[in-house]
Order: structure tokens, then C-alpha cells, then sequence
């Protein structure tokens, strides 16, 4: 992510800002946006060099202007930025950015805004800016991002073919601001059917209308012809521009995104986005009379004029970093609106499944598979699903947990699969397709995946991050191997081995081919801490050392190459520049980035590179959920709390309750008597 902006609270003096609106005192993340943005909330009478602070045009706007008429103080109009949230303002969710104007306000065309003035005055030249623009253009459309984000990309929309009219919500200030009303949108449905006489017409609900909060412009009586069609689902704006020949709107935000989506939208109103040379202007707005490019457009009025947030570091931020942060809470949305029934889930699990997962729709939780008698989706541990389940598996993720899952230590990511799981090599895996597409990412994702990789070596991090920092001293000089002992009965040696199944074959085939290594054996951590099976008594007959309590990271910098069978080691190790044999098929194995000794896998015939493999395996496969905020995150946020150790502590009885759990594994059979 990029790195925050200063708070202007730490720097220059705040400029006091008062305010006749209970929001700005009430909505703490609003206020807290302010501060950060330089202004100070107040209550009272502003003085001289103070200003008076209004929300856009809403019905409480009026008392702050009499207010500011009468004390000869600036206006500043403030409102929700163009990525809001996930869910509506009036769901109660946050914004994750606000737009602060100190001229008017980017709807209102009775005077430009900053917002215009940055459109029409600025050179909006800067390749870097630009470059930006196009990035985080590309990016919220392939993350099929918008202003509010309640929507599933899987949703079907009409059949390609159709003009798409956009209805907004009744009374709407960027509707009465451009002195528009109900006969407007009659008069845009009447011309969006003449222009296009043989086209099927699809009127796309407002968000808030489809939600019940606020009445729209069409309903059913709309609906007069079979041609036309009301569409109040959640489908994604994107893939309902894809299939639009026209668009047709008042001052939707949608028809600013029809724009990056390549349309000319015909405009009936004055928002912001017309008089560019961008749209059919049915009002034109003579003072707008300057050519821009989409990215120029994009980069005013996404990069330059609005204040974006980070609630993770309560820091103010750059576009990038919100379109990371909306992409990992939509996708949590999307994921779990139908709620989760969990199946064959610990007991100890719950709980932090539940912080994740049932943060829309609670979870529930069943000891054995059955029929599903509601809507919700259902999921099941990945290592206790059986062969012919049709439930999505779910299983840690790769940057897990400052501590053992063996010792209860809850995960910070989780990786759901509705395909197979990562470790089964035996049947395809919704990695294995993500790591597929990865091939075909722009530059800004790639970069990203790059910036994430060093980010990892600057902080040492692996994924479990135990055991000690100290290289071991006095060892042979030589090619080093290192051999990642795993856990005896671990699934993925299970269905991933192959013919060398267990720590003592690995380090025997290792060493009869590198008789002249330096072969330096590490146990799996939850094997050294006595949790799992799969010591190896004699490592010594066949490794130089074995490297007892110490983190993955360090033992990786003592060594060149790593022969694994199919440890997460070897993916760390190809994070840092190491050469990695495989004798077993793991799920970074077969993509060209390893040296494979085990039967290759036909449907692995894409060749990603290390930034491809990472963005898939590190950011689109896992959800990462943070436990400061409680919220989805991104996983440079996952990243951050590892490295600063800002993580909840873990109390003793984890660890008792963990060998609790581990004797009763190792005795089942008492307990099946």
C-alpha cells in the first residue's frame, strides 16, 4: 500500500471548522477524516479566520449558510467521495473517503466547484499522476468496484444489446441541483426508446432504492412496454456497462463510470463529468468547454480533489490503497451475505470464524453434513471433507499467525475454495485457476504482488513466524540445502508426496542426490513443540545439522537451495531468490518456477512469473481479517500487524487446552470405545 499522508494534526495548527449538524459530532469516522484534513469541528460562532462547515446541499445545509451569511464566513461543503463503502451511509457504514470543497459542491452547477476548477485549470499533465489514473481505472473495473459496493459479479445481467437508463433517488441533491425532476426522467426514458427504437431498455435501481431506503424515479408502472425492463438486483455496474450499446442518465455517478467504461453516455442534467467532450450533453453547461481524456477526468476527480481514508492505520491515504481496502471488504461481502453453515468446524475454531464470517449474516455451526434447508452456503474444514463433497473447503491461508495453529492461535487469513483446496494436487483448485489468470495481470497488480514480496523480506515474515532469530554458528562452508521437515499425517503429504512421503525419505533422497551438500534439516514447528507427529531421531545420519528453534526466514538465509515435499517453505523460499526442488507437488510446483521431480499436472501449463504467482497466492486467494479493527483487510494491513507484533496476546490456556486436544487426538481410540 502506499505509504499515508501526513496527519495535519501532528504538523500545522487545525483551522476550526463549525458545524450545525449532529452528523459531524456523531459520526466519528467523518470527524476523524476532518481532522486529519486540517480542520478542527466546532461548535458555537466562527470568528474571523474560522469557517462554517455544511454537508453538500442536505436539508441542514440552510442553518450553516445563515450562520456564515451572518458572520462573513467561508462556506465548506462536504461529502461522501466516489468510493463511499460497501454499504449505503444509511446502513450505517462509514466512508472511506470524504471530498472537501471550498467553492461549492461537484453536483451543483449554479458555481464551480474545486472540483471543476481542478478540471478546467489544472495542466493535469503529470505523467506519474496519469499513470496513476489509468492503474486504479483498470483496477476498479477488474475488482468491479464502485461508489457503494453491495453488489456480486456473479449475478447474471441481461442478455448484451440493451440501453441502459439509470435511475437515482427521488429528491436527490445531484438531481434537484441540476433543476431536474420526475418529468426529466420521464423525458430521458421517452428519448432513450425513440433514439433506439429496436433496443431492449434495461432501468438500473439505485442502490439505496433496491435496499428500501429511499424511493426511485421508475417502479413497475415504467415497465409499459415488454422492452423494458427494471433491474433492482446487485449485479456490478461493470458487467452491466459491458453489455450496454447506450447509457442514458441525469447525474448518476454510474454514467461518471460509464465514461471509464468507454461509453458516451447521454447526459440529461449538469453533473460533474459533463462539458468535457466525454458525453452527449442534452443541458449544456457553456462555462465547460475544455477537452479532457478519461484518465485526466479520472485522475481530477479521484486522485486530486478528494480526501481519502485508511482505517486500519487511521491514517489518510491514496486511491490505491482504498480500492485495496473496498476490494477485501466487498469480496468479504460477497462471500458471506448468504450467511455460512460450518461443517465439521473445532470447537476452538468458531469463534474466530465467526469474527470473519459472520460479520453480515451470523454463522451457524453442524457436526455432520446434511441437507441444506435455507439459503446459506455451506463450508467445511478442507482436511475433514470427503472426497465427493460439494462444499466449499476452507483452510489457513499463507501469512497465518504470529503462533501455531497446533497452539490454537487463531488465523489471520483463511482461503475458501469452492473447487478443491491448494494442497490437493489430486483435482483442480480455485488457486490453480487463479494462478492461471494471474498470467494476464496489468502493471499496477503486478507491481503491487512486487512491492508485497520485498515488503516480506524487509520483515522477516513467514507463516507461522516462531522460533529464533539467531543463525547457527560453525557450519560447513559449502552449497547449503535446506529440508523442511512437515507434520507426519499432514494432507498435503498425504495427496501431494508422492513416492518420498515422509521426513526421513526426504532427507535420505536429498542427500543421495547432493552427496557433497551442506543438507540442513528443519523440523515443522508444530512437530518441535511436541503437537504433531513426524520427528526425525536419526536427521543426523543424513544432515550436516539440524536446525532446532528457529523461524523459517532465518534458516532460509543461511542456505541456496531448498528440496522440499511439498512444504510452504519452498514458496517462501522462492520469495527470497531461492533455487526450490520439489518432489512432491505443492501448489506453487508445475508452474516453471521449480525444479519438479514429481509427475507433472497437465492442467498446470502456465507459465506465471514470481509476481504472478504471488498475487494470486498472497492476495486474491486468502481473506485476511484484521484483529485491531475487526475488519476484512487487505493483506498489507496482515503484514503490518505481524511485523509491528500489534496483535492480540494469547493467553495460557491455548496452549494447555492445545495439548488437551493433542492427547485426545493420539488416544481416539479410547474415545470411540
Amino acid at each position: 500500500m502506499t505509504a499515508p499522508l501526513p496527519d495535519a494534526a501532528a504538523g500545522t495548527p487545525l483551522r476550526r471548522l463549525f458545524v450545525y449538524n449532529g452528523g459531524f459530532l456523531t459520526q466519528t469516522t467523518v470527524r476523524r477524516i476532518l481532522s486529519l484534513a486540517g480542520w478542527d469541528i466546532r461548535l458555537g460562532l466562527p470568528g474571523p479566520d474560522d469557517a462554517v462547515g455544511v454537508w453538500g446541499h442536505s436539508p441542514t445545509a440552510p442553518r450553516g449558510e445563515a450562520v456564515a451569511r451572518h458572520k462573513n464566513a467561508p462556506v465548506v461543503r462536504i461529502e461522501d467521495a466516489f468510493l463511499r463503502s460497501v454499504l449505503p451511509g444509511r446502513d450505517g457504514e462509514p466512508p472511506l473517503g470524504l471530498v472537501i470543497d471550498r467553492r461549492g459542491m461537484h453536483y451543483d452547477p449554479t458555481r464551480p466547484s474545486d472540483l471543476e476548477c481542478i478540471l478546467r485549470d489544472d495542466p493535469l499533465d503529470d505523467t506519474a499522476v496519469l499513470n496513476r489514473a489509468r492503474a486504479a481505472m483498470a483496477d476498479i473495473a477488474r475488482l468491479h468496484l464502485s461508489k457503494y459496493n453491495a453488489t456480486d459479479p456473479d449475478l447474471p445481467v441481461p442478455d448484451p444489446g440493451y440501453v441502459l437508463v439509470i435511475d437515482q433517488t427521488r429528491g436527490d441533491a445531484a438531481v434537484t441541483a441540476s433543476r431536474c425532476d420526475a418529468n426529466t426522467f420521464k423525458e430521458m426514458l421517452f428519448l432513450a426508446r425513440t433514439e433506439h427504437p429496436a433496443a431492449r431498455i434495461v432501468i438500473k435501481a439505485h442502490p439505496e432504492t433496491a435496499a428500501g431506503h429511499r424511493a426511485g424515479y421508475y417502479d413497475a408502472t415504467a415497465c409499459d412496454d415488454p422492452r423494458i425492463t427494471l433491474l433492482d438486483a446487485p449485479v456490478s455496474p461493470h458487467a452491466l456497462l459491458a453489455g450496454a450499446v447506450a447509457v442514458y442518465t441525469v447525474s448518476s455517478q454510474l454514467g461518471f463510470e460509464a465514461i471509464m467504461a468507454g461509453h458516451r453516455p447521454v447526459v440529461m442534467g449538469q453533473p460533474f463529468y459533463m462539458g468535457w467532450g466525454l458525453t452527449d450533453d442534452r443541458m449544456p453547461l457553456d462555462r465547460r468547454q475544455r477537452r479532457l481524456t478519461r484518465a485526466q477526468l479520472f485522475a481530477g476527480a479521484m486522485i486530486l480533489y478528494p480526501v481519502w481514508f485508511d482505517p486500519y492505520r487511521d491514517a489518510l491515504c491514496g486511491i490505491e490503497d482504498v480500492i485495496a481496502i473496498l476490494s477485501a471488504q466487498s469480496r468479504a461481502w460477497r462471500d458471506d451475505r448468504r450467511g455460512w453453515m460450518g461443517y465439521r468446524i473445532s470447537m476452538w475454531k468458531r469463534g474466530p470464524l465467526q469474527q470473519v464470517f459472520g460479520r453480515h449474516v451470523p454463522m451457524r455451526f453442524a457436526r455432520k453434513g446434511g441437507q441444506q434447508t435455507d439459503t446459506r452456503r455451506a463450508m467445511i474444514w478442507a482436511s475433514k471433507a470427503p472426497p465427493d463433497c460439494d462444499m466449499v473447503r476452507i483452510e489457513d491461508g499463507f501469512l497465518r499467525s504470529r503462533g501455531l495453529g497446533a497452539d490454537l492461535v487463531a488465523p489471520l487469513s483463511l482461503v475458501l475454495d469452492d473447487l478443491g483446496i491448494y494442497y490437493d494436487p489430486t483435482r483442480p483448485s480455485r488457486l490453480e485457476q487463479l494462478i492461471t489468470e494471474a498470467c494476464t495481470l496489468p502493471a499496477g497488480p503486478r507491481a503491487r504482488a512486487d512491492r508485497l514480496v520485498a515488503h516480506l523480506q524487509r520483515a522477516r515474515l513467514s507463516k507461522y513466524n516462531v522460533g529464533g532469530t539467531d543463525p547457527l554458528r560453525g557450519l560447513p562452508v559449502g552449497r547449503r540445502i535446506l529440508v523442511p521437515g512437515q507434520v507426519a499425517d499432514d494432507a498435503s503429504v498425504r495427496l501431494g508426496a508422492g513416492d518420498v512421503a515422509d521426513n526421513a525419505a526426504l532427507l535420505r533422497t536429498a542427500r543421495a542426490a547432493n552427496p557433497a551438500a551442506v543438507i540442513l534439516f528443519k523440523p515443522h514447528p508444530d512437530v518441535e513443540a511436541g503437537l504433531r507427529d513426524g520427528a526425525v531421531p536419526d536427521a543426523l545420519t543424513h544432515a550436516d545439522a539440524v536446525l532446532t528453534d528457529m523461524d523459517a526466514v532465518t534458516a532460509l538465509d543461511l542456505v541456496d537451495e531448498v528440496w522440499t515435499m511439498t512444504s510452504t517453505i519452498g514458496f517462501e523460499a522462492l520469495l527470497r531468490g531461492k533455487r526450490v526442488t520439489c518432489l512432491g507437488t505443492p501448489f506453487y510446483a508445475g508452474w516453471g518456477l521449480t525444479d519438479d521431480r514429481a509427475m507433472p499436472l497437465a492442467r498446470r501449463a502456465a507459465r506465471p512469473d514470481l509476481a504472478a504467482l504471488v498475487h494470486a497466492v498472497l492476495i486474491d486467494y486468502p481473506r485476511y481479517h484484521d484483529p485491531v479493527t475487526g475488519l476484512p483487510c487487505p493483506v498489507e494491513v496482515v503484514v503490518d500487524r505481524l511485523a509491528d507484533g500489534d496483535l492480540p496476546a494469547m493467553g495460557r490456556a491455548n496452549r494447555l487446552l492445545a495439548k488437551a486436544q493433542g492427547v485426545m487426538a493420539s488416544q481416539a481410540w479410547i474415545w470411540r470405545r
